[in-house]
Protein backbone atom coordinates (compact mmCIF):
# COMPACT_ATOMS: atom_id res chain seq x y z
CA UNK A 1 0.00 0.00 0.00
CA UNK A 2 0.95 3.82 -0.91
CA UNK A 3 2.24 6.47 1.19
CA UNK A 4 -0.94 8.18 -0.47
CA UNK A 5 -2.97 5.17 0.26
CA UNK A 6 -2.28 5.16 3.71
CA UNK A 7 -3.19 8.82 4.56
CA UNK A 8 -6.68 8.19 2.47
CA UNK A 9 -7.23 5.34 5.00
CA UNK A 10 -6.21 6.95 8.22
CA UNK A 11 -7.95 10.08 7.23
CA UNK A 12 -11.44 7.98 6.34
CA UNK A 13 -11.14 6.05 9.70
CA UNK A 14 -13.32 7.48 12.26
CA UNK A 15 -11.99 8.66 15.76
CA UNK A 16 -12.90 6.22 18.13
CA UNK A 17 -11.10 7.69 21.02
CA UNK A 18 -14.36 9.61 21.76
CA UNK A 19 -18.05 7.86 21.47
CA UNK A 20 -21.29 9.71 21.41
CA UNK A 21 -23.13 9.63 25.03
CA UNK A 22 -25.68 11.90 24.71
CA UNK A 23 -28.26 13.42 21.80
CA UNK A 24 -28.94 16.89 21.11
CA UNK A 25 -32.56 16.82 22.47
CA UNK A 26 -31.40 15.39 25.58
CA UNK A 27 -29.03 18.27 26.01
CA UNK A 28 -31.20 20.91 25.37
CA UNK A 29 -33.70 19.36 27.53
CA UNK A 30 -30.86 19.22 30.09
CA UNK A 31 -29.87 23.18 30.23
CA UNK A 32 -33.24 24.49 29.54
CA UNK A 33 -34.82 23.27 32.63
CA UNK A 34 -31.29 24.57 34.33
CA UNK A 35 -32.30 27.76 32.57
CA UNK A 36 -36.06 27.75 33.43
CA UNK A 37 -35.85 26.68 37.18
CA UNK A 38 -33.48 29.89 38.16
CA UNK A 39 -36.15 31.86 35.65
CA UNK A 40 -38.96 30.62 38.19
CA UNK A 41 -37.18 31.15 40.86
CA UNK A 42 -35.77 35.19 40.02
CA UNK A 43 -40.00 35.50 39.17
CA UNK A 44 -40.57 34.79 42.59
CA UNK A 45 -38.61 36.43 44.62
CA UNK A 46 -37.77 39.77 42.74
CA UNK A 47 -41.11 40.47 40.45
CA UNK A 48 -44.45 40.06 42.00
CA UNK A 49 -46.13 39.61 38.56
CA UNK A 50 -47.45 36.11 38.49
CA UNK A 51 -48.06 35.78 34.72
CA UNK A 52 -44.50 35.28 33.78
CA UNK A 53 -43.76 32.61 36.91
CA UNK A 54 -46.65 30.55 35.25
CA UNK A 55 -45.89 30.60 31.45
CA UNK A 56 -42.26 29.51 33.24
CA UNK A 57 -44.27 27.03 34.72
CA UNK A 58 -45.96 25.88 31.49
CA UNK A 59 -42.40 25.81 29.80
CA UNK A 60 -41.29 23.58 32.65
CA UNK A 61 -44.18 21.17 32.86
CA UNK A 62 -43.80 20.49 28.93
CA UNK A 63 -39.76 19.91 29.37
CA UNK A 64 -40.78 17.29 32.03
CA UNK A 65 -43.36 15.88 29.70
CA UNK A 66 -41.37 15.89 26.82
CA UNK A 67 -38.61 13.92 28.88
CA UNK A 68 -41.03 10.89 29.89
CA UNK A 69 -42.09 10.70 26.56
CA UNK A 70 -38.41 10.49 25.10
CA UNK A 71 -37.33 8.24 27.94
CA UNK A 72 -39.31 5.60 25.71
CA UNK A 73 -38.78 6.81 22.19
CA UNK A 74 -35.49 8.23 22.14
CA UNK A 75 -31.41 7.85 22.10
CA UNK A 76 -30.91 4.15 23.83
CA UNK A 77 -28.51 6.54 26.59
CA UNK A 78 -31.98 8.69 27.22
CA UNK A 79 -34.24 5.85 27.38
CA UNK A 80 -35.36 4.93 30.98
CA UNK A 81 -35.02 1.43 30.61
CA UNK A 82 -31.23 1.96 30.24
CA UNK A 83 -30.99 3.45 33.66
CA UNK A 84 -33.67 1.87 35.93
CA UNK A 85 -31.63 0.43 38.06
CA UNK A 86 -32.54 -1.79 41.57
CA UNK A 87 -31.78 0.10 44.66
CA UNK A 88 -29.38 -2.18 45.85
CA UNK A 89 -27.49 -1.56 42.24
CA UNK A 90 -27.25 1.82 43.20
CA UNK A 91 -26.16 0.78 46.74
CA UNK A 92 -23.78 -1.33 45.24
CA UNK A 93 -22.41 1.53 43.46
CA UNK A 94 -22.15 3.93 45.36
CA UNK A 95 -19.83 1.77 47.67
CA UNK A 96 -17.37 0.74 44.32
CA UNK A 97 -17.28 4.97 44.18
CA UNK A 98 -16.24 5.84 47.74
CA UNK A 99 -13.55 2.93 47.49
CA UNK A 100 -12.72 4.36 44.12
CA UNK A 101 -13.31 1.40 42.11
CA UNK A 102 -13.27 1.67 38.61
CA UNK A 103 -16.84 1.03 37.14
CA UNK A 104 -17.32 3.64 33.66
CA UNK A 105 -20.62 3.96 32.40
CA UNK A 106 -21.36 5.58 29.46
CA UNK A 107 -24.71 6.78 30.32
CA UNK A 108 -26.14 7.54 33.97
CA UNK A 109 -24.51 5.45 36.31
CA UNK A 110 -27.07 3.32 38.80
CA UNK A 111 -26.71 6.30 41.07
CA UNK A 112 -27.23 8.86 38.39
CA UNK A 113 -30.39 7.04 37.05
CA UNK A 114 -31.71 7.67 40.54
CA UNK A 115 -31.03 11.07 41.03
CA UNK A 116 -32.78 11.17 37.49
CA UNK A 117 -35.69 9.92 38.70
CA UNK A 118 -35.86 11.90 41.31
CA UNK A 119 -35.59 15.19 39.68
CA UNK A 120 -37.77 14.19 37.27
CA UNK A 121 -40.46 13.50 39.98
CA UNK A 122 -39.71 16.56 41.61
CA UNK A 123 -40.15 19.35 39.46
CA UNK A 124 -43.21 17.65 38.16
CA UNK A 125 -44.59 17.53 40.89
CA UNK A 126 -43.00 20.93 41.62
CA UNK A 127 -44.91 22.06 38.48
CA UNK A 128 -48.40 20.32 39.13
CA UNK A 129 -49.04 21.98 42.62
CA UNK A 130 -48.25 25.40 40.94
CA UNK A 131 -51.43 24.79 38.72
CA UNK A 132 -53.52 24.52 41.96
CA UNK A 133 -51.56 27.12 44.10
CA UNK A 134 -52.89 30.67 45.16
CA UNK A 135 -50.73 34.05 44.74
CA UNK A 136 -48.94 35.08 47.74
CA UNK A 137 -47.87 38.49 45.98
CA UNK A 138 -51.26 40.16 44.82
CA UNK A 139 -55.01 39.59 44.50
CA UNK A 140 -54.71 37.75 41.39
CA UNK A 141 -56.26 34.15 41.51
CA UNK A 142 -53.06 32.27 41.61
CA UNK A 143 -52.70 29.11 39.45
CA UNK A 144 -54.89 28.49 36.34
CA UNK A 145 -56.67 25.76 38.27
CA UNK A 146 -57.42 27.33 41.38
CA UNK A 147 -60.74 28.09 40.96
CA UNK A 148 -61.36 24.18 40.81
CA UNK A 149 -60.40 23.08 44.15
CA UNK A 150 -61.71 24.18 48.02
CA UNK A 151 -59.86 26.52 49.60
CA UNK A 152 -58.42 23.90 52.04
CA UNK A 153 -56.86 21.90 48.55
CA UNK A 154 -55.12 24.70 47.54
CA UNK A 155 -53.86 26.10 50.56
CA UNK A 156 -52.20 22.80 50.58
CA UNK A 157 -51.05 22.37 47.43
CA UNK A 158 -49.32 26.13 47.83
CA UNK A 159 -47.30 24.48 51.22
CA UNK A 160 -46.03 22.06 49.27
CA UNK A 161 -45.55 24.10 45.74
CA UNK A 162 -43.32 26.32 48.19
CA UNK A 163 -41.81 23.05 50.38
CA UNK A 164 -41.20 21.35 47.22
CA UNK A 165 -38.88 24.08 45.40
CA UNK A 166 -37.07 24.29 48.90
CA UNK A 167 -36.52 20.08 48.65
CA UNK A 168 -35.88 20.54 44.99
CA UNK A 169 -32.74 23.24 45.43
CA UNK A 170 -31.31 20.71 48.15
CA UNK A 171 -31.08 18.49 45.30
CA UNK A 172 -29.68 20.72 42.98
CA UNK A 173 -27.01 21.74 45.59
CA UNK A 174 -26.30 17.58 46.00
CA UNK A 175 -26.01 17.27 42.66
CA UNK A 176 -23.62 19.85 41.76
CA UNK A 177 -21.57 18.43 44.93
CA UNK A 178 -21.49 14.94 43.00
CA UNK A 179 -19.86 16.45 40.02
CA UNK A 180 -17.05 17.82 41.82
CA UNK A 181 -16.77 14.85 43.26
CA UNK A 182 -16.83 12.59 40.14
CA UNK A 183 -14.11 14.86 38.59
CA UNK A 184 -12.14 15.30 41.59
CA UNK A 185 -12.16 11.44 43.31
CA UNK A 186 -12.64 9.90 39.75
CA UNK A 187 -11.45 12.09 37.68
CA UNK A 188 -14.34 12.23 35.44
CA UNK A 189 -15.63 14.64 34.07
CA UNK A 190 -19.83 14.70 34.17
CA UNK A 191 -20.49 17.91 32.61
CA UNK A 192 -17.88 18.33 29.51
CA UNK A 193 -20.56 15.26 27.53
CA UNK A 194 -23.64 17.28 28.26
CA UNK A 195 -21.99 19.91 26.18
CA UNK A 196 -20.38 18.58 23.88
CA UNK A 197 -22.23 14.74 23.10
CA UNK A 198 -19.45 12.92 23.79
CA UNK A 199 -16.97 11.10 25.97
CA UNK A 200 -13.69 9.58 25.97
CA UNK A 201 -14.03 5.71 25.17
CA UNK A 202 -13.73 3.48 27.87
CA UNK A 203 -14.61 -0.41 28.07
CA UNK A 204 -18.42 0.59 29.92
CA UNK A 205 -20.81 -2.01 31.71
CA UNK A 206 -23.71 -0.21 30.47
CA UNK A 207 -23.37 0.18 25.85
CA UNK A 208 -20.27 0.85 24.07
CA UNK A 209 -21.93 3.96 22.24
CA UNK A 210 -25.46 5.47 22.27
CA UNK A 211 -28.03 4.99 18.92
CA UNK A 212 -29.09 8.35 18.47
CA UNK A 213 -32.70 8.45 17.56
CA UNK A 214 -34.22 10.61 14.82
CA UNK A 215 -34.42 14.51 15.94
CA UNK A 216 -37.66 14.14 14.10
CA UNK A 217 -38.85 11.99 16.84
CA UNK A 218 -38.18 14.18 19.36
CA UNK A 219 -39.45 17.26 17.50
CA UNK A 220 -43.14 14.93 17.14
CA UNK A 221 -42.66 14.31 20.95
CA UNK A 222 -42.36 18.06 21.81
CA UNK A 223 -45.08 18.87 20.00
CA UNK A 224 -47.02 16.11 21.48
CA UNK A 225 -45.74 17.20 25.22
CA UNK A 226 -47.79 20.85 24.25
CA UNK A 227 -50.44 19.37 23.43
CA UNK A 228 -50.76 17.43 26.80
CA UNK A 229 -49.78 20.24 28.95
CA UNK A 230 -51.95 23.46 27.17
CA UNK A 231 -54.30 21.10 26.47
CA UNK A 232 -54.92 19.24 29.72
CA UNK A 233 -55.32 22.45 31.52
CA UNK A 234 -57.18 23.76 29.05
CA UNK A 235 -59.82 20.69 29.46
CA UNK A 236 -59.82 20.88 32.99
CA UNK A 237 -61.38 24.58 33.16
CA UNK A 238 -57.87 26.29 33.52
CA UNK A 239 -57.32 29.41 31.50
CA UNK A 240 -53.50 29.60 29.98
CA UNK A 241 -51.97 32.81 31.16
Amino acid sequence: MSVDQDARSSTSSPDRSTVKVWDGPTRLFHWSLVILIALSYVTRKVSPDLVWHMRIGYAILVLITFRVLWGFVGSSTSRFGSFAYAPWTAIRYGIDFVLRRPRPFLGHNPLGGTVVFIFLALIAAQGLTGLFSYDDHTDLHGGPLASKISEAAVAAATRWHVWLFDILLIVIALHILASFAYAFWKREDLVRPMVTGTKRSAPFEDQAEARIASPLLALLCLVLAVAIVLGGITLAGGRIG
